[in-house]
């Protein structure tokens, strides 16, 4: 974990923007802010990876402890005990999957598994060809939840897989240990997935770089300014795997029981929280090109679709929307 700060001043008061971060389910998290002295840095960093820690714990299928792989290996049928923080999020995965039509859908942990993603060392054949006649993920026909009770159950042999959502979704709590610390103008983030409040002491907003979808690359296409929201970012350039002499993403497209193969490389989603624009993300870009801006559109997301051949379209629903600026600021990576 590490920290820096520098000093600002502004007005009577001088403010520090300070800069903590750690490792996150596999990357690593990060919290820029401004604050007078008084803050326990130490403690608030502990809590902050305590929080990341926390979501690990109940949503990584990298860990077999992990409460979402004891509901995976749980018998068929069996009611499982599991957090408040995990059935929220299970219960937003399959909203978002019942509004996306589908394209939205956790139930295809065992597809990318066999494709070699996840905690898997590499595309396995026989496992692909096995899944070809896979039940279709219908909740509540092959999960049911019960938040009265705080248990959950799977109907059918499905592998839960959170990947789309679980990042969000701790972005989302670093928000929430912000705000507890009495923290107003902040930006938190894991990898590309970011929250930010309040604006800066010079009273502008908070800057995130939206990057170009180029394989190999990290390159900037634009600028996006925030306060009070956040952006989640989901595409075919980052996490790939070679099969056959193809190169394959590793966002499921349920409709086929395979890797994504659509018209987009990227789509960008703007919302209240983290662990819903994430879950959007996912759904437009499995949407494609086409139904994935219409869809956008018709439920009010604010959207930003990047195609294969580079062309750009934007569906802000939001008021006022988010300004782009074209020029680099900075390092893309942080505020």
């Amino acid at each position: 974990m590490s920290k820096m700060s520098i000093d600002v001043g502004w007005g009577a008061t001088a403010l520090r923007r300070r800069a903590l971060s750690g490792p996150a389910m596999g990357a690593r998290w990060s919290a820029t802010f401004f604050a007078a002295d008084g803050v326990d840095e130490t403690a608030l960093t502990r809590r902050l990876q305590a929080a990341v820690e926390r979501v690990e714990q109940q949503m990584s299928t990298f860990r077999p402890d992990s409460d979402l792989e004891r509901l995976n290996a749980a018998p068929i049928g069996a009611w499982m005990p599991i957090p408040r923080e995990l059935m929220h999020v299970l219960a937003t995965a399959l909203e978002i999957g019942r509004l996306s039509g589908g394209a939205f859908d956790v139930g295809v942990g065992d597809l990318v598994r066999a494709w070699g993603f996840g905690a898997s060392p590499g595309p396995d054949g026989g496992r692909i060809a096995g899944l070809a006649g896979r039940p279709s993920f219908e909740p509540p026909k092959t999960l049911q939840l019960d938040p009265a009770s705080g248990r959950a159950r799977r109907l059918a042999p499905l592998r839960l897989d959170l990947a789309g959502i679980a990042k969000g979704f701790g972005v989302d709590e670093l928000a929430r240990e912000m705000r507890a610390a009495g923290l107003s103008s902040w930006l938190v983030g894991i990898d590309g997935e970011m929250r930010a409040e309040g604006q800066k002491p010079d009273g502008r907003p908070w800057t995130v770089a939206h990057e170009r979808p180029s394989a190999g690359e990290r390159d900037i296409l634009g600028v996006l300014e925030l306060s009070g929201a956040a952006v989640a970012t989901s595409g075919t350039y980052r996490h790939r795997v070679e099969v056959a002499g193809r190169v394959l993403s590793h966002t499921m497209d349920p409709a086929r029981g395979a890797p994504l193969e659509n018209d987009l490389c990227a789509v960008t989603v703007l919302g209240e929280t983290c662990m819903a624009a994430d879950a959007w993300a996912t759904a437009l870009l499995v949407r494609g090109a086409s139904e994935g801006p219409a869809l956008a559109r018709r439920l009010g997301l604010a959207a930003l679709f990047v195609r294969a051949d580079g062309a750009v379209e934007a569906t802000w629903s939001l008021a006022p929307p988010p300004e782009m600026a074209t020029a680099p600021m900075g390092d893309p990576y942080t505020a």
